[in-house]
């Protein structure tokens, strides 16, 4: 995967946001201080980051649309599970919901796209960088969320490791139910 792209995020916000910051800053500060608890829905998995060298006005003209017609979506954590293979913690939504349909969604508004190395799993990132020991994996393993909460906004953003991410547009999702 590029280090170098513009991704799509939905960040958490509210008391979901905020337990989930906790989380992140108690077991990977270097996590927690890169970028808000968020959703990555287009840059990561399942479609790869937007090429860094896309107009603004591009980005926009295939975002707005999918925001004007997506209403704000209603979520709730799964309980968290590691990567098979990989030393990341996440809390998974439900696989064939909301977020993937955002998802798939954004993967054909005209945006230019690196190919991704995973498919698309809808999830946020508890744990990313640290190396887990036995305590820290079954305490991150141990973390239920379980109140519901609402992604109603993409933040689009450009990362460029290891500079920090530059936020470039916020989409609202505004589409009627």
């Amino acid at each position: 995967m590029s280090t170098n792209g513009i991704f799509i995020t939905a960040e958490l916000t509210g008391p979901v946001g905020t337990q989930v910051r906790e989380i992140q800053r108690r077991f990977d500060p270097k996590l927690a201080n890169e970028l808000p608890p968020h959703i990555t829905l287009l840059g990561s998995s399942g479609a790869g980051p937007i090429a860094p060298d896309t107009p603004m006005a591009v980005i926009r003209a295939a975002l707005e649309p999918v925001g004007a017609t997506m209403p704000p979506l209603h979520a709730v954590f799964q309980p968290p599970y590691r990567f098979i293979g990989r030393e990341i913690v996440v809390l998974p939504l439900e696989p064939h919901g909301p977020v993937r349909a955002l998802h798939e969604r954004l993967k054909v508004a005209g945006l230019p796209y690196e190919v991704a190395r995973y498919p698309f799993t809808p999830h946020c990132t508890l744990s990313f960088y640290p190396t887990l020991t036995p305590d820290s994996l079954r305490a991150l393993l141990a973390v239920r969320i379980e109140e519901p909460f609402v992604v109603d906004q993409l933040r689009v953003y450009h990362t460029r490791a290891p500079q920090a991410p530059v936020h470039l547009l916020d989409v609202a999702l505004t589409g009627a139910r």
